[in-house]
């Protein structure tokens, strides 16, 4: 088939699920194109990375390595993390002429688009929701959901179409109004290819930054914004932690540069723990960080990379909302009461006084939750199924 992913926001050096997902549906058979947006650092997602510039050199460096066709259309701006496409989108989506498009975000203003004007389309599509009530922050968010109840949910509902949950949360359900038996969940993952327990990594990265064979590393990978808990992290770690062992924290992700980055960067350097930091790196790039921990850390919300470090054998510590509390009830980590920073630190501390043979097996839960659950080779078979229905339950209606 020929699968076309829309999604507003790609870079080919991320790990987000197009990413990935592309990726594998190229290695199935299929003919993969991805149709997203020009000046993606105008978009917040991409603040602090480094690797916008040349983004031209980055899809080409993609698309010849995985046989994924990029192709980038005009926008006038991003206004609240929202695309504002030029005229002619719609006209490019049937040009190309695809046998089924897989929409990302079916909460996008494009999206809205697509769906208001899929009788021009008319072709088979399916859709998927990364939405959280956790992450709806924005203060017109209650507008805004009575607006999609509806206009857009009544479309989706008559035209029986398929909104994807890569959470496993209700919130499509509860606050779009969209029924339970159109949104199956799938969800995240890891490329287990990429992502492994690896030694010789370990080694190498602590022999390169001077870390002890017998010290105790602590990764966090993401943002250092509010919403990701960065002055609770920063916080954490401003004293030191009464047990035997040295404990380093390694840090990959960048500060915004302002106030509330200002302040997590003021309290990193108070801190009275060796803590080794990193800007944003490229998907491709991360494994090493978690190779070479022993624990992984997410102060608050949750995040994909739950499933990179989980792949790389490391246990998790994360706040105690409803996804985290399923995600960690295996035996492959724990959860803190959120904002806690005394549970937070103890929840660590925890971890470094374990026995080391309970540790171990820890450790070998967290990769076998993974490796049997969550690989992104497997969860790509799942997507084309669903795109293959919706083809051919497109073609039965002639």
């Amino acid at each position: 088939m020929r699968i076309l992913h829309w999604e507003e926001m790609f870079h080919p050096s991320f790990g987000y699920q197009v990413n990935v997902l592309a990726k594998f549906q190229a290695k199935q058979g299929h003919e993969v194109i991805i149709l997203s947006s020009e000046n993606i650092e105008k978009h917040p997602l991409f603040a602090g990375f480094e690797n916008t510039d040349n983004i031209g050199k980055e899809d080409e460096l993609y698309s010849k390595k995985y046989g994924v066709t990029i192709i980038r259309l005009p926008i006038h701006k991003v206004i609240s993390g929202r695309v504002i496409y030029k005229k002619g989108y719609i006209e490019k989506i049937k040009a190309l002429r695809p046998d089924v498009i897989l929409c990302h975000y079916n909460d996008t203003l494009s999206a809205m688009t697509i769906i208001k004007r899929y009788k021009s389309i008319n072709i088979p599509i399916v859709f998927d929701s990364h939405m959280l009530e956790m992450a709806s922050r924005n203060p017109l968010r209650s507008l805004f959901r009575s607006y999609y109840r509806n206009f857009i949910t009544p479309i989706i509902v008559k035209n029986r179409w398929t909104v994807i949950r890569t959470q496993d949360d209700n919130y499509v359900n509860r606050c779009l109004g969209i029924p339970e038996d159109q949104t199956p969940f799938i969800s995240f993952g890891t490329d287990t290819s990429i992502f492994f327990p690896d030694n010789e990594v370990k080694l190498r990265f602590r022999n390169k930054y001077g870390i002890s064979s017998d010290d105790f590393v602590v990764v966090y990978t993401g943002k250092l914004g509010e919403a990701k808990g960065g002055k609770l992290l920063a916080k954490a770690f401003i004293e030191e932690f009464n047990v035997n062992k040295k404990i380093v924290l390694i840090v990959v992700g960048n500060t915004k540069g302002d106030d509330y980055g200002n302040e997590v960067e003021e309290l990193f350097s108070k801190s009275k723990n060796r803590i080794i930091r990193f800007p944003t790196q490229k998907y491709t790039d991360l494994p090493q960080f978690y190779q070479a921990a022993d624990l992984s850390v997410f102060p608050k919300q949750c995040s994909l990379s739950f499933y990179d470090a989980q792949a790389c054998g490391l246990p998790v510590i994360a706040e105690d909302n409803n996804i985290n509390i399923d995600r960690l009830k295996h035996g492959n980590g724990f959860t803190f009461k959120a904002g806690d920073i005394n549970d937070f630190r103890e929840k660590i501390l925890k971890c470094v006084d374990m026995d080391e043979t309970e540790f171990k097996q820890m450790k070998k839960n967290a990769y076998n939750y993974v490796r049997d659950n969550y690989d992104y080779k497997n969860i790509a078979e799942q997507y084309t199924n669903i795109l293959v229905n919706e083809y051919k339950k497109y073609q039965r209606k002639g």
